[in-house]
């Protein structure tokens, strides 16, 4: 694949603005409204999302992605996987050997991390607390190791017109680690209310 995977002049320019993981949230955030899929499910790639300007967690992790590599980056993301909820996806950064990520998300807290994180799960569980359905309960599960979306060049996972389940199967089928321990894991743990209402701060209703 060519240096401009497929891209146009003027998507590569956009991208090119975004510099920074900051400056990736702040558009994700300001310039991209989150997508509650009303027409039903979307893979929107990113060519996609800078066009439509609408976006969940997967397709924004991917437009994430798509703007790190214009950095020199490797397009890495990760799933998170939820109990009785929806999975979350993660854009992932290093620096100075540290973990960061960027997201789109509905929630407020599952947004952006500075890279402080020493390893992956140190990053993850970084969520633990701020991951929870509407009914209040904690939801997080485990989480997949980081994937290099340039497995996914064969498909054109940056331009395509069509939508990229392909991605998402792989995401869902491939080996997921536990967060909590065993003694743990069946049990319905609940947020506090005050974090509940925080992370819900500027979410779109259905």
């Amino acid at each position: 694949m060519n240096a401009d995977f497929g891209m146009t002049r003027q998507e590569i320019a956009l991208l090119r603005t975004l510099k920074t993981p900051e400056k990736i949230q702040r558009f994700l955030d300001e310039e991209v409204l989150y997508n509650k899929e009303p027409g039903g499910p979307t893979c929107r790639s990113p060519r996609r999302v800078l066009r439509d300007r609408v976006a969940h967690c997967m397709e924004g992790a991917m437009v994430a992605a798509a703007a790190f590599r214009m950095q020199g980056r490797w397009p890495l993301i990760l799933d998170m996987e939820a109990v009785r909820d929806d999975d979350h996806l993660l854009a992932l950064f290093r620096h100075e050997g540290h973990w960061g990520a960027v997201a789109k998300s509905n929630y407020s807290g599952l947004r952006f991390r500075d890279p402080v994180f020493r390893t992956i799960r140190e990053l993850v569980l970084s969520y633990y607390e701020l991951y929870y359905n509407l009914d209040g309960e904690k939801s997080l599960s485990a989480y997949s190791r980081p994937v290099n979306l340039a497995r996914f060049d064969p498909i054109r996972w940056m331009t395509a017109e069509e939508e990229l389940w392909e991605i998402c199967d792989y995401l869902c089928a491939i080996p997921h680690t536990p967060v909590r321990p065993p003694g743990l894991r069946k049990k319905r743990l609940q947020v506090d209310r005050r974090l509940y209402d925080a992370g819900l701060l500027g979410s779109v209703q259905s």
